[in-house]
């Protein structure tokens, strides 16, 4: 018994790092605005290769904004989500081809059922190479003729401001209210409509 104790004592350190991944050796940033932030941290944090969503504020003149302030519309920012990413899996330019499924790009200053500046949808370059992935992903939308308009602007990141605490993995911390909310706010309802049923 002694014995068979003795191994298990031994083995737990090795099933412990067995059960938690190593983190990347190197990570990148993406800062992306599609609306509720909820939902769209929701939808980058199930794609492969996304270490962290943060949701958050970005685009204003206030420093440290509230949730309070940026949904009154005075403060010029628009709720954003800081992107994480592992770049060996996924890269800035695959982050930004799933960014315009899961925003209404035809939609100005607001995002299904939201309105307002707060709501725009936007990408965030970091640097020179985001920027030029970026617009020429714009560029190409815009080129196909798939939309009508494309309203959705690519602006160089300025600050970001996290979001209070209550709104960070909402999706997982109030999953009942957050599938309600998604579903009522006919989000992808609207997004089957412009991009068709995702795939399995």
């Amino acid at each position: 018994m002694r014995l068979l104790l003795s191994a298990l004592v031994a083995l737990l350190p090795l099933l412990a790092s067995a059960a938690i991944p190593a983190p990347p050796a190197k990570t990148e940033t993406a800062i992306f605005a599609g609306g509720c932030f909820w939902c769209t941290e929701a939808d980058f944090e199930k794609m492969p290769g996304v270490v962290s969503a943060t949701s958050g504020y970005i685009g204003g003149s206030v420093k440290n904004p509230t949730y309070e302030q940026v949904s009154g519309g005075s403060t010029g920012h628009t709720e954003a989500v800081q992107v994480v990413f592992d770049p060996s899996v996924v890269s800035y330019a695959q982050l930004v081809e799933k960014f315009w499924l899961t925003i209404d790009p035809v939609a100005q200053n607001r995002q299904f059922c939201d309105h307002g500046t707060q709501y725009r949808s936007g990408i965030y370059p970091l640097n020179a190479e985001q920027m030029k992935v970026a617009q020429a992903s714009k560029a190409a939308l815009v080129n196909s003729g798939r939309l009508p308009a494309v309203h959705t602007e690519v602006v160089a990141a300025g600050p970001f401001w996290p979001a209070e605490a209550y709104h960070q993995d909402y999706y997982k911390t109030n999953a009942l209210r957050y599938q309600y909310y998604r579903f009522g706010c006919g989000r992808d309802a609207r997004l089957e409509q412009l991009w068709g049923k995702p795939a399995k």
